[in-house]
């Protein structure tokens, strides 16, 4: 089997797990509706005790959600009004309306929060969220709120509290990203300086019944971490936050906003704030989606294709350098051991990329999976040790880092072409710099927006010369 047939078996493993969690399908399974009831999840709710149904959210996958929310909700009763306010993405949005930002339905407006490729909180994102706190406490005890989240969702949700700044709060985000903190801590900080996160929308939220739909994108599916848990009460406390700056050496550093460190000393310093729903709300969380699932359509899809499946790994995190190293080295011993064999496999989480200081002038662009794949070239130059070998790693939102580009993918021809082009690997990865390296090289994985987001997906392939 050439390099080229197992690239494209490699990219066909990724796109039927990505297919797997649609999210507008995932919400159309989830939603139910009949004649006299309406079916969320497990719970169903008689439609004649229905006043309204508003659908909020947020999320790279909120456009697909919203859609899948409106067609099972295509026969609501006209006398149940059903209307919302979603915050997407820019390129997230339908293309015929990407530009103009218009209302894209008679009931759900999605709004553009942030640029394609920035995954940071901007004003547009803070006034979505104004809007959509605004809705919700609107709503009274006969109506049904439905909250739609996946990854992505704490920037695009997104209201600080009084006493600190957008700008200043994005500062403590970008230090801590760059600083290698996990998905874990940056909500525990992000959380304890929102006022939506953490239970806020909850909270706010006046609706009888609230029900959030939840495409995870971090490992374990906790519903209090995913996108900052803006409908589950957090568990940690300022305290926690003040622990992860001081962890990773910002509490003393002149970097961090002296206003953060100044809220959170008080914050520290009163009782634990409940952020209890207001009316009596009845709150539900759902996860309807989630890398595991993903996994196991890859694998069906690569049994399809006559590969014997390795056991996939769920649930990997750490240093993406060093996980690219891991997986290249494992693929070679698959390989060795059974050289007739044609193996794969498949491999789920969300590694993380500690950004190296950057000599003056030199230019950074890439994301955590084209990272991972150009530390497997740099750890194995040789492309004989690339022989029937294909290693993809991508986002399955399509989006890794500040790129157009889900990922990236080596075989021997890459690596062939590496070395035909005199390219150095390692001085790419010296510099976080992994996607000019593959852009010159035909590496990148480039699917578009795929409307959902359940963190990366690494497909590996073996497979003999035929």
């Amino acid at each position: 089997m050439d390099a080229r047939h197992l690239r494209r078996d490699a990219l066909e493993i990724w796109a039927a797990g990505v297919a797997a969690v649609d999210s507008a399908e995932l919400v159309r399974n989830t939603i139910r509706l009949n004649p006299q009831i309406l079916s969320i999840g497990e719970t169903e709710l008689p439609l004649s005790q229905i006043g309204r149904i508003e659908i909020v959210g947020a999320g790279k996958a909120g456009t697909g959600m919203a859609l899948g929310a409106q067609d099972a909700l295509t026969s609501i009763p006209p006398n149940i009004q059903v209307s919302g306010w979603v915050n997407v993405p820019e390129d997230c949005l339908p293309r015929k309306e990407q530009t103009t930002g218009l209302i894209h339905s008679s009931r759900v407006h999605l709004h553009p929060a942030r640029p394609a490729g920035i995954n940071e909180p901007t004003r547009q994102a803070v006034n979505g969220t104004t809007e959509i706190l605004r809705r919700v406490s609107a709503l009274n005890h006969n109506d049904v709120c439905i909250v739609l989240i996946s990854g992505g969702g704490s920037a695009l949700l997104c209201q600080p509290v009084p006493e600190i700044s957008l700008a200043e709060k994005l500062q403590v985000t970008r230090l801590l990203a760059s600083g290698g903190a996990n998905i874990n801590e940056l909500n525990c900080v992000r959380t304890h300086l929102s006022m939506v996160k953490g239970g806020g929308l909850r909270k706010a939220c006046r609706a009888g019944h609230l029900f959030t739909l939840i495409i995870s994108d971090v490992i374990g599916d906790p519903v209090s971490v995913i996108a900052s848990g803006p409908t589950v009460e957090t568990r940690s406390s300022a305290a926690d936050a003040i622990t992860v700056l001081k962890q990773r050496g910002l509490w003393d550093s002149p970097a961090t906003p002296a206003s953060i460190l100044a809220y959170l000393r008080k914050r520290a310093d009163m009782p634990p704030e409940i952020n209890t729903p207001a009316g009596g709300t009845r709150s539900f969380n759902l996860v309807i989606g989630n890398n595991r699932s993903a996994i196991e359509a890859s694998s069906k899809a690569a049994l399809a294709l006559g590969y014997q499946m390795v056991e996939p790994e769920f649930d990997q995190q750490g240093d993406a350098a060093s996980e690219g190293y891991r997986l290249q080295m494992a693929l070679q011993g698959i390989r060795d051991a059974a050289p007739n064999g044609k193996f794969c496999l498949l491999s789920g989480g969300e590694p993380t990329v500690q950004l190296k200081a950057l000599p003056a002038g030199a230019p950074r662009k890439g994301g955590r999976n084209q990272e991972l794949v150009l530390a497997a070239i740099n750890a194995s130059r040789d492309p004989d040790n690339w022989k029937n070998i294909a290693l993809l790693s991508g986002g399955t939102d399509g989006e890794d880092g500040p790129t157009d580009a889900a990922g990236a993918v080596a075989d021997a021809e890459l690596v062939r072409r590496m070395q035909s082009s005199q390219l150095d690997p390692a001085d790419f990865l010296l510099v976080n710099n992994s996607y000019p390296f593959f852009e010159q090289l035909d590496g990148l994985v480039k699917s578009g927006p795929t409307h959902t987001n359940v963190m990366d997906l690494r497909v590996g392939l073996t497979g003999r010369q035929d």
